[in-house]
């Protein structure tokens, strides 16, 4: 019997999958990320858990086909990452590195690219040929798959809709990617609580609102009661979003758009709220996409992983 493993590195927890090479998951765990030191912890931890299931199982590396890694920022085809921030690693490349500490074949991804992969073959996008993944959390991430195949780019920034440019202001909001407008600082969930904390200090109505922390999980509760202010702001919130992935849809023309993230838990309000803004400003050939949920959740990318190691 054949196995792989797939690893999804995230800023705070490592999560590790081991599945069986049908893509049965046999084993799910996590491990604390430490980015501590350049993040040369990392890699190591890694190696050790993987080699910790080995052994309590039992299996010869000789039977295992691969380990797929998602990393937050830019890999190419070759595993050349070009820096991730969140672990504070630099350039290099991962397949050869990590390939030389487990004695595994490696294959590297981006983390939303590989969670796209996931949720194509096992969630929202199920049956598909063509998807666009769109990830809105604490930023927004974009990945889009066709017939199997991750679009990764020439440089590991393939469909990084997030970074679509939405506001050409001189007060446009400065991004961590050093511009100034991008979509996640308008349309992610943070940056819904900043919006719904200066529309409070502006906009004198009563609103249950103030009664609340103002996150974005409260502007959505409030929005679903009726609260006229905390609709108005997820309005804005939808505008943003059904442009950016207008952009997106019009640049990759994607069958199915699938959305996923900490916001994707508001369910169908989120897409009965993004779709009609989404054909106000598509390409009118885009008009037959459809619209769907993510259905893996945090999963997504230790299943995405194993695709990208049993076919990368």
């Amino acid at each position: 019997m054949k196995y792989a493993f797939g690893v999804d590195v995230g800023g705070t927890s490592v999560k590790l999958g081991f599945f069986s090479q049908e893509g049965v998951l046999i084993e799910k765990w996590e491990i604390p990320t430490r980015p501590e030191n350049g993040g040369s912890a990392i890699l190591p931890d890694i190696t050790a858990a993987i080699n910790g299931c080995l052994e309590r199982r039992g299996v010869d590396k000789s039977h295992v086909l691969g380990v797929g890694i998602g990393v937050p920022g830019p890999v190419d085809d070759d595993g050349n990452v070009n820096r991730c921030v969140n672990l504070n690693w630099g350039v290099f490349n991962l397949h050869e590195t990590l390939g030389a500490m487990t004695g595994l074949r490696i294959k590297a991804g981006n983390d939303a690219n590989v969670a796209a992969l996931g949720e194509y073959y096992d969630g929202g996008g199920k049956g598909s040929r063509s998807m666009l993944m769109v990830t809105i959390g604490t930023g927004i991430g974009g990945g889009f798959i066709w017939n199997g195949q991750i679009l990764n780019g020439a440089h590991g920034v393939g469909c990084e809709i997030g970074h679509l440019t939405v506001d050409r202001s001189p007060e446009a909001l400065p991004c961590t990617c050093g511009k100034r407008g991008c979509a996640e600082q308008y349309a992610s969930a943070r940056s819904l609580g900043r919006l719904a904390a200066a529309r409070l200090h502006e906009d004198p109505r009563p609103s249950a609102l103030r009664q609340t922390a103002a996150t974005s999980k409260d502007v959505f509760t409030c929005a679903a009661a009726g609260d006229a202010l905390a609709q108005e702001i997820l309005s804005e919130l939808y505008d943003t979003l059904g442009l950016t992935i207008a952009m997106g849809c019009c640049m990759v023309d994607p069958e199915l758009v699938v959305i996923g993230g900490g916001m994707s838990k508001a369910g169908r309000a989120l897409l009965e709220g993004v779709m009609p803004r989404f054909e106000h400003h598509m390409f009118h050939a885009c008009r037959g996409t459809r619209f769907a949920l993510a259905t893996l959740g945090n999963d997504a990318g230790i299943y995405g992983c194993f695709h990208l190691a049993v076919g990368g």
